[in-house]
């Protein structure tokens, strides 16, 4: 398996898939999963994106492969796990690789990590992609997920159970502690996190809890001020890469608006497009992955 140095010595890994794409002349696109600290396996190959492209996609520190505690004494500091550390890492990833500029993928939580990493390397990507963002760094936090979750459970009363079962454990989720009870709560929950409910959503949602890393996902806000936020929300005005950003119209977890107070973040990029992918919730490679497909791959052509 391969594996990276970071910064301060940390061993992290990370995956290549669709490598055969290098020999034709296509740069690969690096690829970070969410959650905070799920591990990457969940992204899969992004419902074929491999084919079209080489895909990088690294374990974060402290999930998969990667090292989790004591590759050096900074990692015993719940702030080696914050996102603009992440993104250290990342810069990392990409001198190991011997890349000048590259194409960036993120996911969920992610995006806050990719877009810490554009303000501070703008000169590095060639284009970005992030897929169903929140805006906590942008300090906006929209009501539409809740909007959308209210408007999916009225239009099927046939699972009106269910949905009221997805209420009662999103709100158990605010207070519990206990790992064992968390990963049960998100498995309840998850139907707000799809389009749909069938096999191929239930077997990606059954694998969440065990894909969960506790201290990293707790380390992944720490130590973010707002003077930190405002110093990344400042760089973001001088990238100058295209800015693709991929909602889904049923995405109960982050909703649609968030996409756009990220895409406002982008004033000086040349081209920035939010796209509210229909029929798709929170992990569109799930629920809609030909139409991802297509809107990435065109993107990155251009």
């Amino acid at each position: 398996m391969p594996y990276f140095p970071s910064y301060d010595g940390a061993a992290l890994h990370y995956r290549v898939l669709g490598a055969e794409g290098h020999g034709r002349g296509r740069p690969p696109l690096l690829c970070l999963a969410g959650g905070p600290a799920r591990d990457a396996a969940y992204l899969g190959d992004l419902g074929g994106l491999s084919a079209h492209r080489p895909l990088i996609v690294p374990d974060a520190r402290g999930t998969g492969h990667s090292d989790r505690t004591d590759a050096s004494p900074a990692a015993a500091d719940p702030v080696v796990y914050a996102f603009p550390r992440l993104a250290d890492d990342l810069e990392a990833l990409r001198d190991h690789l011997g890349l000048d500029r590259f194409a960036l993928l993120a996911h969920d939580a992610a995006a806050a990590t990719a877009q810490a990493y554009a303000a501070a390397h703008p000169d590095r990507l060639s284009h970005l992609v992030l897929l169903n963002p929140g805006s906590r760094l942008q300090g906006q936090l929209p009501e539409d997920a809740r909007q959308i979750l209210a408007a999916r459970a009225a239009e099927t009363p046939e699972d009106a159970e269910r949905w009221q079962d997805v209420h009662t454990a999103v709100r158990q989720l605010k207070n519990a502690t206990d790992l064992a009870e968390v990963r049960q709560l998100l498995l309840r929950a998850a139907p707000m996190a799809y389009a749909h409910w069938r096999a191929p959503q239930r077997a990606h949602a059954a694998t969440e809890g065990d894909q969960l890393n506790p201290v990293p996902r707790a380390g992944f806000w720490q130590g973010v001020d707002e003077p930190t936020r405002t110093e990344i929300l400042n760089g973001l005005t001088k990238v100058d890469a295209p800015v693709l950003i991929v909602t889904g119209t049923l995405d109960a977890v982050t909703g649609v608006r968030a996409g756009d107070a990220v895409a406002a973040s982008f004033p000086h990029s040349p081209r920035v497009h939010h796209h509210a992918l229909p029929g798709a919730g929170h992990y569109p490679w799930v629920d809609a992955p030909g139409s991802l497909v297509r809107l990435v791959v065109d993107f990155l052509r251009e």
